[in-house]
């Protein structure tokens, strides 16, 4: 067990007191992810309290807790659990010596999280921490914070948004000494009255870079202006990033590999790198791109975050490829299921147009928080649908009617209500030779659909 935090630590920092001395090696505010050594951090929330969770906490190991209210455990009583969260991010930041990157964008920025830790893992092994998940909002991030190891020669964070201001409020508890804006999509654009405003609030990562600070923001955009605006006004340092050679850091040349991933020349300020981006697609480039552009910022060994890309893992959800046994053949399946909008789902069609497969189907879910714009930005997945040659589509949810309106006679499809039953047709339809993707928003439920398909083994005839 390695040393987190004291109760004295705690009680400093989130101005509380402790009940009696302990030492934690985690944080967590789920008990249900409580392991030996943890700090369970009891909030009360508009459904939920988890001080009702305390002796599960403890009987899962926890060594103390943040509480508002006395308990016979080993506790720091504070007035606010949540504020106290957030002391404890604030003082793990002020306690921490190295490097920290932060990471937002309306697609990809998980992905190029983990990509960068990954590629900074290979450069100080064992020394570099990241949010996990996808924690990313007012609550998960400090709890990432307050989670980081004291000694981390790199911390990497995902910010998330969907209202304005609330990256501001994010960014200035990361401090970040590097801001990774990733693209630009109309995600969450039921909250915001256009795309350009949607881009103003990613901007907002800017505000809480350190001095010299290196804001990194998409060329290719078509918001890479209002994006430069608000870095030119926080940034010590701004690198582009894109396919377009006017970018910073760009692509000279880039030939697919034979891993089904990308051989990509890069051209960077300081070097030129050859190297392989293991995961498959024109997105998991740009998203390389990005990282390459953070490593150079943080003067690190680009070679070795080139041989991390080539060796980076799919992610459950976010491009993960399973190969399923179907009768005496295989089929491949393409988790994108735990996210959509209309920017990522061109993208991962554009990359099924490309996979070799007797068929391709595409399982697509809804896509939430589109507002008054659900209607059209749905139907307007015909094109990609089209360009990427799919042989059929399984549309599931009620957001999909458009679409469905929009693809009759065009590509064969079916429309289902929900994943429950589209998890039941393609068990039925899939065959050997098969390359099926699956892609949605979160709500949908398509990750169910995909532990059918990986857990049951003689699916298909």
């Amino acid at each position: 067990m390695s040393l987190l935090w004291t109760s004295d630590e705690i009680a400093q920092a989130a101005g509380g007191v402790a009940s009696a001395p302990f030492a934690v090696s985690g944080v967590a505010f789920d008990s249900r992810e409580v392991t030996g050594g943890d700090l369970f951090v009891a909030m009360k929330g508009e459904s939920t309290d988890g001080h009702r969770f305390i002796g599960k906490a403890f009987e899962q190991g926890a060594s103390g807790a943040i509480v508002s209210e006395p308990i016979e455990q080993p506790h720091v009583l504070v007035q606010d659990s949540a504020a106290a969260l957030e002391a404890l991010g604030r003082a793990s930041r002020e306690r921490m010596a190295g490097k920290v990157v932060g990471v937002t964008g309306s697609v990809g920025k998980t992905g190029t999280k983990e990509a960068l830790f990954h590629a900074l893992d290979r450069i100080r092994p064992g020394n570099v921490h990241r949010s996990v998940k996808s924690y990313n909002n007012h609550v998960g991030v400090p709890l990432s914070l307050s989670r980081m190891p004291r000694s981390s020669a790199f911390g990497v964070f995902e910010m998330g948004m969907n209202h304005a201001g609330e990256l501001a409020q994010l960014t200035r508890l990361v401090r970040p000494h590097v801001a990774i804006v990733t693209a630009i999509a109309p995600a969450h654009i039921e909250f915001f009255a256009t795309e350009t405003a949607i881009a103003q609030a990613k901007a907002e990562i800017f505000e809480g870079l350190e001095p010299d600070g290196t804001a990194i923001i998409p060329y290719d955009s078509p918001h890479v202006a209002t994006l430069y605006d608000k870095a030119e006004r926080h940034a010590a340092h701004i690198l582009t990033f894109g396919f377009d050679p006017e970018a910073d850091v760009h692509v000279r040349d880039m030939v697919p590999a034979a891993n089904g991933g990308t051989l990509v020349t890069a051209k960077l300020p300081s070097a030129e790198l050859c190297f392989t981006v293991g995961a498959p697609g024109e997105h998991w480039v740009s998203n390389a791109l990005a990282v390459l552009a953070a490593v150079e910022a943080l003067g690190g060994d680009l070679a070795v975050a080139g041989l991390a890309l080539a060796e980076m893992p799919g992610l459950p959800g976010r491009g993960e490829r399973s190969r399923l046994a179907v009768g005496e053949g295989e089929a491949l399946l393409i988790d994108e299921s735990y996210n959509a909008n209309p920017v990522s789902m061109a993208a991962t069609l554009k990359q099924l147009g490309r996979e070799q497969a007797s068929r391709r189907i595409a399982v697509l879910g809804g896509m939430r928080e589109l507002g008054d714009r659900s209607g059209e930005l749905h139907s307007g997945l015909v094109d990609p649908l089209t360009a990427a040659k799919v042989d059929h589509a399984i549309l599931v949810g009620a957001e999909m009617t458009p679409l469905a309106q929009a693809l009759a006679g065009v590509v064969s499809f079916d429309h289902v209500s929900d994943a429950a039953e589209a998890t039941r047709l393609i068990q039925q339809e899939m065959r050997a030779g098969d390359a099926i993707l699956v892609k949605g928003s979160n709500g949908i439920g398509l990750s169910r659909l995909v532990a059918a398909l990986v857990t049951d083994k003689n699916l298909g005839s």
